[in-house]
């Protein structure tokens, strides 16, 4: 029996950077619902992650023109629709770690399950932060609410590959209290 294979469905390569990693606890943005979140900074030069990705976009356009069309006579065509892929290089100029980069901002009501490089379940969540290096489980679907259409990417599940720069400026406290020079202050 062969596995069904969702085209809608992608898997980031190893590395995908995490920004903005609401992945523990929801958060609302402006008065909509809280949700988990993160944004999944992809270098351009992964070209095997960014074909996946715009095939699943173009299939969630397929699978959705239903719900595209509205009442409308005719679907819009993709290219003039919101899709979640985006560059960073015109969209946020100004940041260095969305700099020769696409990005995608994937969310969902539930928690995603979070693993370590071996598969098992991160507990410590100060493993997780923005800036670590990892995969992530995504799937694009087609939504048309409130005169609103396009493609959205919801998250399924993140795998951390490695731990990164922090971005934001904050900094772990593993870092910040690594010293060679732990003299006892009481001899």
């Amino acid at each position: 029996m062969s596995k069904f294979i969702n085209p809608t469905k992608v898997v980031t390569g190893k590395r995908t950077r995490w920004s903005y990693a609401n992945v523990w606890e929801p958060k609302a943005i402006k008065d909509g619902t809280p949700k988990y979140s993160v944004s999944l900074i992809i270098p351009k030069d992964d070209v095997e992650t960014i074909n996946k990705v715009k095939a699943a976009i173009e299939a969630a356009y397929k699978e959705g023109e239903g719900k595209l069309k509205g009442n409308g006579k005719s679907v819009p065509a993709l290219t003039v629709l919101k899709t979640p892929l985006r560059d960073g290089d015109l969209e946020r100029p100004d940041d260095d770690a969305y700099a020769n980069s696409y990005f995608i901002n994937a969310n969902s009501a539930s928690a995603p399950g979070v693993v370590d490089s071996n598969r098992q379940p991160i507990i410590d969540r100060s493993e997780v932060y923005s800036g670590v290096y990892g995969r992530a489980s995504i799937n694009f679907y087609a939504f048309n609410s409130n005169g609103n259409k396009g493609i959205a990417c919801g998250l399924n599940n993140l795998q951390k590959i490695a731990d990164g720069e922090p971005l934001g400026g904050k900094s772990r406290p593993e870092d910040d209290f690594a010293t060679e020079d732990d003299d006892d202050f009481l001899n």
